[in-house]
Formats: structure tokens, sequence, C-alpha cells
């Protein structure tokens, strides 16, 4: 089942796919720009996928996906391709997904993001959040400001990961990757042991519950800079989240630490272009004193003005600026523009010259037909 295995991901690789989807009972799949294609005509059943998971995992992690129901680990295809794996049973037996992780860590410019990103790079302390749907590149992002500051740069960075995905060699910077399982039981145990570590700059893979949070800003609020991800699709949903994770007793004084530390949001959103493939627009928080009076006081709702407003002088933008950005360049279509912005009303009313950072579009081309050849499938991305 293995040399089966390796088919599919080659294939995949060959077709530019992000993820190799494997059901018991069930064709194949895989996600090629954002959209699930069937791969090939073969049904696995529930034994071959049992018997692919016993060959690609050692006794240890096949006994703790039996117990647990479920395993994260990393799998190695020769020496240029890993992928982030997640097994997990499901009414049909069990089922796999492979994420492809890039080897080669692409650089800022190489990802053609914002410039006022490389300036995360040269902060000393704080909290710095990269956010976004599950396959909205955010590792990608974060392993490109950590290799920046890796080869500028003379500091001791901690990463705790599940599992590690980009791995990073010792350049300017010492290095430390911890995966949860493997090297530490939690997140919330290895980043409260990394302030005993000596790090400069943590990196947290995901702040998945109160205490990871709560200890996050701790090591923020004590001279460390912090980076992490969180499943939100904004900056104002972001500070919403991570204050309504406390108890209403609490979030007084967690807006209040919020408010000191955080640095900078980055939110990412892949967009469907004209040509096939897909493109990031980023909404862009950059800690100002408006910013931070506005999350102090509790006026989240104005957060989205003030990076409309703060664009020409601190380099901030909404999503839909960045959109307006992308429809400009003429890379995705008025449509697109339409389906994925935050206020579609208003993005139709600039695309007919009307309000603030209005704009004029021409000759929008239509939509690349699919070169792939897959069959397309129904689901969305979740």
């Amino acid at each position: 089942m293995e040399e089966k295995l390796k088919l599919y991901l080659r294939t995949m690789i060959s077709n530019k796919g992000s993820d190799l989807h494997i059901k018991s009972g069930s064709q194949v799949r895989v996600r090629i720009h954002g959209v699930l294609k069937v791969l090939g005509k073969e049904s696995l059943t529930a034994d071959m996928v049992e018997k692919l998971a016993k060959e690609i995992t050692t006794a240890d992690q096949y006994e703790k996906l039996v117990i647990d129901r479920n395993l994260d680990f990393s799998y190695v295809l020769g020496s240029e391709n890993r992928f982030r794996v997640n097994f997990f049973y499901q009414m049909d037996g069990l089922s796999a997904v492979f994420r492809i992780i890039p080897v080669d860590i692409l650089s800022l410019d190489d990802l053609n993001l914002p410039p006022v990103i490389k300036t995360f790079t040269e902060i000393q302390r704080g909290l710095v959040l990269v956010t976004g749907v599950t396959g909205s590149g955010k590792s990608t992002t974060l392993a490109a400001i950590l290799d920046k500051i890796n080869r500028e740069q003379k500091k001791h960075i901690i990463t705790v990961e599940d599992p590690i995905e980009f791995v990073h060699k010792d350049r300017g910077c010492l290095i430390n990757q911890r995966g949860i399982g493997q090297d530490a039981h939690s997140f919330s145990d290895a980043l409260r042991a990394a302030l005993r570590e000596d790090p400069d700059i943590i990196l947290v893979g995901e702040m998945r519950d109160l205490e990871t949070i709560d200890i996050a800003l701790h090591a923020a609020n004590t001279g460390h800079l912090v980076f992490s991800t969180l499943h939100t699709l904004d900056a104002k949903e972001t500070i919403d989240r991570i204050v309504g994770m406390f108890g209403n007793e609490e979030q007084n004084r967690i807006r209040m630490s919020l408010a000191s530390v955080l640095e900078g949001v980055i939110s990412q959103r892949l967009i469907p272009t004209i040509r096939g493939g897909r493109v990031a627009g980023i909404e862009i928080l950059k800690k100002t004193a408006r910013i931070e009076q506005l999350i102090a006081e509790n006026r989240d709702s104005e957060i989205p003005d003030a990076l409309f407003e703060g664009k020409e002088i601190y380099g901030t933008q909404t999503f839909d600026q960045a959109l307006l950005d992308i429809l400009r360049r003429g890379e995705i279509t008025e449509e697109t523009a339409l389906e994925y912005a935050t206020n579609p009303a208003d993005m139709k009313l600039k695309m007919q010259g009307v309000g603030k950072g209005a704009i004029v579009q021409d000759n929008i081309e239509e939509q690349a037909d699919d070169v792939f050849g897959f069959k397309e499938e129904d689901e969305e991305e979740s």
C-alpha cells in the first residue's frame, strides 16, 4: 500500500496539489487550487487504508491512533517532499489527509507579500498573529518570516508545532524545534517550559486553547517576541476570539494585555485567479496608538476603518483593499472580488467608482479552463 501511496503523492505534486485525501470505501481525491478532484477510479477498502496506516507509522504511533482515534505525524517522500499527515477514524473506517510541506522555504519577496510584513521581523517583543482558514498559507508565511530573522539576526528561536512542518537550519540564529507528541506533551507545557529556556523568539504553531493563549500573552508581556496562528478571518475577529475565550471576569484584563502586546495581525485568504492558481489576499493590522486604544476600549468595530485609513502611512490594509489591488492588477474577475469581499455591497460601489478607494477596472479576462483533467467535486474547503 505504501508504494501506491507514493504514486498518489507524486501525481499530486506534479499537478501542484496541496492535499491528498484517502477514505475507506471511496476514491482518492486531491485538492488542486482549492478544489477537490477525484484521482483515478479505484476505491480503497477499509482493510487497505488500515494496512497503509500500519505500514507508514511506528508501533507506538499506530497504538496511539487506535486509542485516540486520530493521529498527527510527518511523512517523508524522498529527499525533497515532506507531508503533514492526519489519520482519523470515521463511520466507514480510517481516513487520512496528507498535506504537502515544501522543503524549500520561500522568502517574503518570493511569496509576493506586502512589504510591511518585513517590519514584523524587526520587532523585539510582543505578539504577531497569522490568521486564516485551513489551507490559507499561514505556515508558509510564518516560515518566511522566521527564515528572514534566521538569516539576518542572532537570536535563540524555539518553535512548538504539531507536527513540525518547515525545518529551519541554524544560520545566524540558534533554532530549537519541538513537535507535540514526540518532544512535548502539549502546547501549553512546551510554551511554559520555553520561558525557562532563554528564548528571544517563540513560535507557537497554533493557539488552540485558553491556557496556551494566556501563556503566550504572558511571554509577550515579559519581553519575548511570540509568533502564532489562529483560525480567524480578519483582525477584528481575531481580537474578539482571543478575548471571548476567557470568562467575563477576565476579559478586561486580557483586553488590556492584548492592547499592550499585540504588534500585528496578518490575515490571509487564497483567491482563485483568472489563469488558474490562487493569489493571497492579505489584511494587515499593525500596532499604532489608535489601534491600541480601540482594543483597550472595546471598540473593535472601528478597527477596519483604522486599517483602511492607515494604508498610506502605516502599510495597514483591510481585506477588501487587498482585493481591490488584486483586481486592479487584472489577476481576478469582478465576480470573484465580489464573492470573496468582506462587504460585497461596498466593494461593488468601489468598482463603479463610488466612495473611498474606488477603482474602474477594464478588460478583465475570463477564468481560465481547468488544465488538469480531474473530475471536480462539489465539496468546498472548510
